[in-house]
């Protein structure tokens, strides 16, 4: 009998049956088949500690005996109060204010009302549009979808639905460029802005790597062009590190790469260590400091039912815990050497003629080809060697979780390249 799930991104009548999993640990998952698969992608990027970690696993344990769940509104309780002071202790200094919800994408939804909002409580209602970057994907709620690239991302289909806002080019100097390398990428920005800055209220990004809008990698200098620029033109800077935060560039947010602070700042998927669905949008001072005032209209409507849900808030305090106490920005920088060797410097692969580039960022790096005809069967190839590789597009790429040994790192690398020797 088949199983009545509705799986995402699906071709229903082409799909095949889905493996059903029925555990692991560490960066590893275990099928029902009896299969034990290494997990090149850490379920979408969220689970940086790897499966069944047991200070996590005892942390929801512990945390369940005394307090599952309780609205937020007009409560508190100690797991939020203590994971909102960590997370302005460690996120770029001046971001003071943290409102919870449930999923990235709804934080994000959570940042633009924020933003359009703000400036209305400023008197400037004409700023209710965004400015978002091409190749962007910031989620699949319908607000999210209206700032995704509206001509290579996933919801075209919707257009006709979506508000409509406005975009610029995707910067195309790569992560290691020189300042003056940067300029051509912040002239477009600029020239967008400077045309249509009197209707938007915010600038939304990816700091540093656009992740599922085709792993694009970009420079720390074209972050810090983008605060000038924002700040020259009144229009509020969001950063949506639900991919970036939490190490995956290397740093611990990707903001810290160019030493930039944000208006807002958007985190999810590494909050919890992906054990529980979590969101938090933070703002600064001068955010927040807007909708303190006399009126109605000074409040912000937005109360999802399970923000701030004790049980996610006492896993994502433990998850930093680990991250902190057992050295993961080294180890994300060990991941980083093997998977600059491995895949960087293989020659034979960036000269594959199905090959675009080969691109590396902290512990993500991703192989690029022309046509995502190339990659079809590369999942049930990676199987095959008991590695699941689960590629979109044209990009065939890792995320592994940080737990991972540099030897089983090798193992997803070595699948990798060995798709492209097949022939």
């Amino acid at each position: 009998m088949s199983s009545p799930v509705w799986h995402p991104y699906a071709h229903l009548k082409t799909q095949t049956p889905a493996p059903k999993v029925i555990g692991g640990e560490g960066p590893y998952f275990h099928l029902e088949s009896g299969e034990r698969l290494l997990d090149a992608t850490c379920s979408w990027w969220c689970m940086i500690h790897g499966y069944g970690h047991p200070r996590l696993v005892a942390a929801i344990r512990e945390q369940a005996g005394e307090l599952c769940h309780v609205m937020l509104g007009g409560l508190t309780h100690e797991p939020a109060d203590r994971l909102a002071r960590e997370l302005v202790r460690i996120t770029p200094d001046g971001l003071n204010h943290v409102f919870y919800s449930d999923s990235g994408s709804v934080g994000m939804e959570v940042a633009m009302k924020m933003a359009v909002q703000y400036h209305r409580l400023h008197r400037r209602p004409a700023k209710h549009r965004m400015l978002s970057l091409m190749k962007a994907y910031h989620g699949d709620t319908a607000g999210c979808m209206a700032v995704c690239d509206p001509e290579e991302g996933m919801h075209s289909l919707f257009s006709g639905y979506l508000p409509q806002h406005y975009f610029a080019p995707a910067p195309t100097a790569p992560f290691d460029a020189a300042p003056e390398e940067v300029a051509d990428d912040l002239a477009a920005l600029r020239k967008v802005l400077e045309v249509h800055h009197e209707e938007i209220a915010a600038l939304l990004m990816e700091p540093l790597l656009q992740a599922a809008g085709g792993l694009n990698m970009t420079s720390p200098h074209y972050l810090a062009g983008a605060r000038a620029l924002c700040d020259e033109f009144d229009v509020l800077l969001v950063f949506d590190e639900v991919a970036t935060g939490f190490g995956r560039t290397g740093r611990l947010f990707a903001a810290d790469h160019a030493a930039v602070t944000p208006d807002i700042m958007v985190l999810s998927k590494g909050l919890t260590g992906g054990y529980l669905g979590h969101a938090a949008t933070l703002a600064t001072d001068r955010v927040h400091e807007a909708f303190i005032g006399d009126g109605a209209e000074y409040a912000f409507m937005h109360g999802p039912t399970f923000m701030g849900n004790p049980l996610a808030c006492r896993v994502a305090l433990e998850s930093l815990a680990v991250f902190e106490e057992e050295g993961y920005l080294e180890k994300i920088a060990a991941l980083n050497g093997v998977l600059r060797t491995e895949l960087l410097q293989d020659r034979a692969l960036r000269a594959h003629p199905e090959v675009v580039d080969v691109r590396v960022l902290g512990a993500t790096a991703a192989i690029e080809v022309h046509n995502a005809a190339v990659l079809a069967g590369v999942a049930a190839f990676a199987r095959e060697r008991g590695v699941w590789l689960r590629p979109f597009g044209r990009w065939l790429y890792t995320m592994p979780a940080y737990v991972t040994a540099p030897d089983e790192l090798r193992r997803i690398t070595d699948t990798m390249k060995a798709w492209f020797r097949r022939s």
